[in-house]
């Protein structure tokens, strides 16, 4: 009961550790990004290969997450919370300490495993803990301190990647991740489940089977000299065992991911249309740093300064999210803002190394508060209708998807900017300066507007229960 009152206060001690954690994530994410062009020289390879880094984190973050309910209910959210977190911290210094490309790649996947049972576990114990009227107010208790880390991830990668050595962006978590080891002890709630159901091994691995396929084989295709036929193979694997999963899920007795809460219509939304929308914006973070960097000739600083202004605004534009849900609905936001978010990749895409500084930063600042407000409202309209009893199951399936999405908008950011070299080659325009990224940000504006049709089939009072609306 303690737990639910601070929740109605906004000030939940779990949610706020949760955000802690979700700052070491996307702390990691975003300082790599402008430090790639000199992580990439290090290891002997291109800037853009490393992408599998980003990728391969991401990757076993989605295999592993549909077990981490299931270990969560069975070991105690405490006691998982605060082992995923070591886990997490000491992969960090191992990965500052990898000599090769191999090796370092090696240690994100095993950081991967740490952030698979951290970030969900850590959620579902605040989900749980929330009244509906409340849960607007824990999302973004949830999210607004993980967006301190995206504003100074960059200039801070930047920085200690020209001042110093690209290592110690790994070696920042050590600290963080001792303190909030102490913290989750007192302040996680233990939350086992007294229904002792069977792991499902046979899902666990058909799942792992499909990821692993579907995303190594767009890895593939993303290559300098892509082995297309290996690529299709993978990617019909992917698929073949994808399917074999879902009709698995929907058989088994204890599933390790129950389907039911895509009978719900707003859930469902948010997983398909929505996954689409994660996927395309997750790759920005990623192309502009290269895009400055390598196609620009910026240095990795400058860089990483431009960059900032994408999430300033998306801090800034918080505090107002939630009147904008309130006042607009679920539905008419996310079409309004979803529009706009097409129309600022686009601008991106018309940058040039002449663009005035400003003009630059503006645009960037702008693209930030659009995507924050349609993350912050598909993130919250996913959980608006789900029942209590079905939040666990609810929230292992948001997490995967969530997490197959941004790790496909890595590799779908590295397919788009080797696409756009092609392209222009084909029509002559290699000349012209950074024409192959340029091009890379039309191509994830399309796969943002074709998130947004599945948005149409919400009905105007989606949410309602939420927002307030209607």
């Amino acid at each position: 009961m303690a737990e639910v009152s601070s929740s109605q206060r906004g000030l939940s001690p779990t949610a706020l550790l949760v955000a802690g954690a979700f700052f070491m994530e996307f702390l990691d994410g975003t300082v790599i990004a402008t430090a790639l062009p000199e992580m990439a020289r290090t290891f002997g390879v291109e800037a853009v290969d490393l992408n599998i880094g980003i990728s391969a984190y991401l990757l076993t973050l989605a295999v592993f997450i549909p077990a981490s309910g299931w270990i969560a209910d069975r070991f105690g959210a405490r006691s998982v919370f605060t082992l995923a977190l070591a886990i997490f911290t000491l992969s960090s210094v191992f990965c500052g300490m990898a000599q090769s490309l191999e090796a370092f790649v090696a240690m994100r996947v095993i950081q991967g495993i740490g952030g698979a049972l951290m970030v969900p576990v850590g959620r579902l114990a605040v989900l749980r803990t929330t009244p509906k009227n409340q849960l607007i107010k824990a999302i973004a208790t949830l999210t607004w301190p993980a967006l301190i880390a995206p504003i100074i991830g960059p200039p801070l990668g930047g920085f200690i990647t020209s001042y110093a050595d690209w290592r110690w962006i790994f070696y920042i978590n050590l600290p963080l991740g001792l303190i909030a080891m102490a913290l989750a002890w007192r302040l996680i709630p233990t939350l086992t489940d007294s229904e002792r159901r069977p792991f499902d091994g046979v899902g666990f691995i058909s799942t792992g089977v499909a990821m692993i396929s579907l995303v190594y084989g767009m890895e593939i295709l993303g290559a300098q000299q892509p082995d297309v036929w290996l690529a299709v193979g993978l990617m019909a694997i992917g698929i073949a065992a994808l399917g074999f999963s879902l009709r698995h899920f929907r058989r088994s007795a204890w599933p390790m991911i129950r389907m039911d809460a895509l009978k719900i219509k707003t859930f469902a939304v948010t997983m398909y249309g929505g996954s689409l929308f994660r996927a395309s914006i997750s790759a920005v973070p990623f192309m502009l740093p290269l895009m400055f960097q390598v196609g620009f000739g910026m240095d990795a600083f400058h860089s990483g300064l431009l960059v900032l202004a994408v999430f300033v605004g998306n801090l800034t534009i918080k505090p107002a999210t939630t009147p904008l849900i309130r006042w607009l609905g679920f539905k008419k936001l996310l079409l309004i803002n979803g529009l706009l978010n097409v129309l600022s990749l686009i601008a991106c895409a018309l940058l040039t190394p002449h663009t005035p500084v400003w003009l630059i930063l503006l645009i960037l600042y702008l693209g930030g508060v659009f995507r924050s407000i349609q993350f912050t409202g598909v993130s919250t309209l996913a959980f608006a209708d789900v029942p209590p009893k079905e939040m666990s199951y609810a929230n292992t399936l948001f997490s995967t998807a969530s997490q197959l999405a941004v790790g496909l908008g890595i590799t779908l950011g590295a397919i788009s900017i080797r696409l756009g070299d092609k392209l222009a080659q084909w029509l002559d325009m290699t000349n012209v300066q950074g024409m192959g990224f340029r091009l890379a940000f039309v191509f994830i504006a399309l796969i943002c507007l074709a998130g947004m049709v599945d948005t149409l089939r919400l009905s105007a009072k989606a949410g309602s229960q939420v927002s307030s609306k209607g």
